[in-house]
């Protein structure tokens, strides 16, 4: 049996469900405390949430389902600011939905506690942006 790396209890664990115009965010804070709101794909709403995260009890770490390329622009955000972020897989998503609320119903709210149930298992992958990480040279 494989040892199954946990959240640090310690962390504000952020979940976003990115979509093309509004992103739905879920804040978890180490007491359990929850916070839910939208952002918008625009810089001034990045720039609020970047303020939002810094201003946290303790470091973020964040999860995200990639839509398209929608994700890119605040991802690479997130990683410029020096948050840890991470992209929980699309499938892996439905399926977990499907079993936790044993319908294949989607709405933006479910699909972020989703992401943030992925996360706290630690069932996310790294992201690694192209440009940052130097594989993808324009």
């Amino acid at each position: 049996m494989t040892a199954q790396q946990e959240c640090s209890a310690e962390m504000t664990l952020v979940a976003i469900d990115v979509a093309k115009a509004w992103n739905t965010v879920l804040v978890e804070n180490p007491d359990g405390k929850r916070q839910r709101f939208r952002v918008a794909n625009t810089r001034p709403d990045h720039d609020r949430l970047m303020l939002f995260l810094k201003n946290q009890p303790a470091q973020c770490r964040v999860a995200m389902e990639p839509t398209g390329n929608y994700h890119r622009p605040l991802a690479y955000r997130l990683l410029s600011e020096g948050f840890k972020v991470h992209l929980v897989s699309s499938v892996t998503a439905a399926r977990f939905r499907e079993a936790m609320f044993n319908s294949w119903d989607k709405n933006d709210p479910k699909d972020a506690a989703v992401i943030l149930d992925l996360l706290k298992q630690d069932k996310v992958l790294r992201y690694y942006d192209p440009l940052v990480e130097g594989i993808h040279d324009l």
